[in-house]
């Protein structure tokens, strides 16, 4: 699969996974109604497909089945029948099963069919594996949940914590009117937790293998907590439309080599307001905070967390400033401006570049900035975009919005705290020109070449 093909190019680690459901079902009409005829042979066929890729490091046979519960010779023998599929096909990676049922009780955690014991959140659970079970291999196959829109910040303590629901089988009736969810990193649902926390406890054990976060991407579906109109997730580290949340940056400030300074929230308030300002960073081993050129204050880096908090620090309209330090040094420097008026709509590609042969795309930013650049943090202006160019059309936009219920397929898009996207694509070779126009606003251009 072409997938795999990129990770194998990439770098990445995959853990192969393939049944959401065995016998026992987890809806109506799901894959139970099909296992005893077609297990066997989609297992095999899955395995025969990936095994080549040297990408792939495990299995993972199932998540979260049913027979954790339901059935304790279900639960023993489909495991075992997986794993001896996995073995005779392929004995050089190690298998593992998710499961969220974490007692002796669940006969599939019990069944030592596997080589690694997946546990999918339950972090509380982490530290004490080694003594629940000794002398087994551990790895966190599902984690997180934590919830987030880009762009989004309630203004109350950033070390507060949010549990939304605050249980999964009640419907949610709180939360925020417009349905988005502060980017603070600190709403969670009640079976997960913050990003800081299992981030923290994976880095700390280190019995614990690795983890696979719930999720790297918003996804159509699911839009825990809330319902319709939010018709996608907010669990994404990067939303919907591939803009990355303040999360992000926490990961990548502990995951990449390269110096990382990221400061939130935006710095547009009402007079009074009081705001909690926080830094992403690493390779620092201090920070101070300027306001409007004024030291507000500077913090150490604290060995057992990722950030920096400045609490409750009075609104003024102007300029934050954080600057890093490493032995004194100055490292890192990122500012953050009061916006003014939305003014423009300015554009932009990573790939202006595209082959049209291989209906490759370009994903093109709409950025709604004030007469001096800052991105608006609150404009929601209509973008509409147009494409010139033999071949030329536009595939599709975006935003980010959980609510946003506009076919993808529309060519016009509001803009989601300052931000939309425009996919470009082109039958034939040649310049393209993309144009991005909204009432009242100076127009964006950018010029692509497809070959």
């Amino acid at each position: 699969p072409a997938f795999l093909d990129l990770c194998d190019s990439l770098g990445f680690v995959v853990m192969s996974e393939t049944f959401d459901v065995w016998k026992g079902h987890k809806n109506p009409y799901d894959y139970h109604l099909y296992w005893d005829e077609w297990y066997k042979r989609d297992f095999v066929d899955h395995v025969k497909r990936d095994r080549n890729h040297p990408s792939l490091f495990i299995w993972c046979l199932g998540n979260e089945a049913q027979e954790q519960w339901h059935s304790k010779a279900d639960g023993t023998a489909i495991p075992i029948a997986l794993a001896a599929i996995v073995d005779s096909l392929d004995g050089t990676r190690p298998t593992t099963i998710a499961n969220n049922e974490l007692s002796k009780a669940n006969p599939v955690l019990m069944s030592s069919a596997v080589d690694l014991i997946g546990y999918n959140y339950n972090h509380k659970k982490w530290a004490s594996f080694p003594q629940d079970h000794p002398g087994k291999k551990f790895i966190v196959t599902e984690s997180t949940s934590a919830l987030e829109s880009r762009g989004t910040y309630d203004l109350v303590p950033y070390d507060s914590s949010r549990m939304w629901p605050e249980r999964w089988d009640i419907p949610f009736s709180g939360g925020n009117e417009d349905r988005n969810i502060s980017a603070y990193d600190n709403v969670f649902t009640p079976w997960g937790s913050n990003h800081q926390t299992s981030l923290r406890l994976m880095e700390r054990y280190d019995h614990i293998a690795g983890m696979y976060v719930w999720t790297g991407f918003d996804y159509l579906g699911e839009p825990t907590p809330y319902t319709w109109p939010a018709r996608s997730s907010y669990f994404g580290i990067v939303d919907l439309a591939g803009f990355p949340k303040d999360v992000y940056y926490l990961y990548q400030s502990v995951w990449t080599e390269k110096p990382i300074l990221h400061v939130l929230p935006h710095w547009n308030w009402k007079q009074g307001d009081r705001v909690d300002i926080v830094v992403y960073f690493n390779q620092a081993d201090r920070v101070e905070l300027y306001l409007n050129g004024k030291k507000i204050g500077e913090q150490s880096r604290d060995p057992d967390r990722y950030d920096l908090v400045f609490k409750a620090v009075e609104f003024e309209p102007g300029e934050i400033e954080v600057i890093s330090f490493q032995g004194g040094k100055k490292l890192l420097s990122k500012t953050i401006r009061t916006a003014a008026k939305a003014h423009r709509i300015q554009l932009s590609s990573e790939n202006l570049t595209f082959n049209s042969a291989n209906k490759e795309l370009s994903f093109v930013h709409a950025y709604i900035v004030d007469e001096f650049g800052t991105i608006v943090p609150d404009a929601d202006d209509k973008i509409e975009f147009e494409v010139k160019g033999d071949g030329a059309k536009i595939v599709a936009t975006d935003n980010g919005n959980t609510t946003d219920l506009t076919s993808f397929q529309s060519a016009s898009r509001n803009a989601f705290h300052g931000k939309a996207l425009a996919i470009v694509t082109s039958k034939n070779k040649g310049e393209i020109r993309v144009r991005a126009k909204g009432e009242g606003l100076i127009s964006g251009v950018i010029q692509l070449e497809a070959n």
